[in-house]
């Protein structure tokens, strides 16, 4: 049986910086809004709010 298809693949993006410096999945169904997660920023060297930006494939 074949998967589905549902989850993409997006970057986080520091708000700070400006750099994206995460990949990640999510299921685009489950998971319709932006996500945001505090995650570490090697150039600030401390912990900011990374937001979901979109990907070239």
């Amino acid at each position: 049986m074949a998967k589905n298809n549902s989850r993409i693949k997006i970057g986080l993006k520091c708000s700070e910086s400006g750099d994206i410096n995460y990949t990640t999945t999510k299921n685009s169904k489950t998971t319709t809004e932006k996500v945001e997660i505090s995650k570490y920023c090697p150039r600030l060297k401390k912990h900011t709010v990374h937001k979901e930006v979109k990907l070239k494939s």
